[in-house]
């Protein structure tokens, strides 16, 4: 019975994720789109699917710690209800990735992430924005520059968790 009430507690618990921002995540999503308005770009809207594997993922990242040894924060535990795998740097395991959304949601596309983390153990949207913008790799994904001009960003889900921020981008709306 006790294990019942466990289960039934956390489905709730993961299910209010994705349905609302945090008031960081918020904050979050709107320094991106005062940033890539400053770059004449659109507003990208948010997605329900996207903000739920954002959120699944940074309580992975603050808790389960997959990113470490050879893995980075692009990585997955083995300790929830997905597919656990180790994003190294060489982008060997991009798929694993890219199909998170479809595996954990209703978003049909794929999901392309950016990721901050913070050693001090809080992450401010301000900090997590400011590290994109330094980052040409995180920052030419948030303005759709290099390999990503062709990616029209339909969909935006956000994730911040303690140490960890994350944002998904997806060209499918949902």
């Amino acid at each position: 019975m006790k294990n019942i009430l466990f289960t039934l507690a956390l489905l709730v618990s993961f299910a209010s994720f994705g349905q609302n921002l945090s008031n960081e995540e918020s904050e979050l999503y709107n320094l991106i789109m005062k940033y890539r308005s400053s770059k004449n770009l659109p507003r990208i809207p948010i997605s329900k699917s996207l903000t739920f594997v954002a959120q699944t993922h940074v309580r992975d990242l603050e808790n389960n710690k997959p990113d470490l040894g050879n893995c980075n924060m692009h990585s997955w535990s083995n300790k929830g209800a997905w597919t656990s795998c180790c994003y190294t740097s060489d982008h060997a395991k991009a798929q694993c990735m890219w199909d998170k959304p479809s595996e954990l949601s209703s978003y049909k596309g794929y999901g392309y992430e950016i990721a901050y983390g913070s050693s001090g153990g809080s992450v401010t949207p301000i900090g997590a924005i400011n590290g994109w913008k330094g980052s040409s790799g995180h920052n030419a994904v948030i303005i759709n520059q290099g390999i990503w001009s062709s990616y029209p960003w339909e969909a935006i889900g956000i994730g911040i968790y303690k140490g960890f921020a994350v944002v998904w981008f997806g060209e499918e709306r949902q």
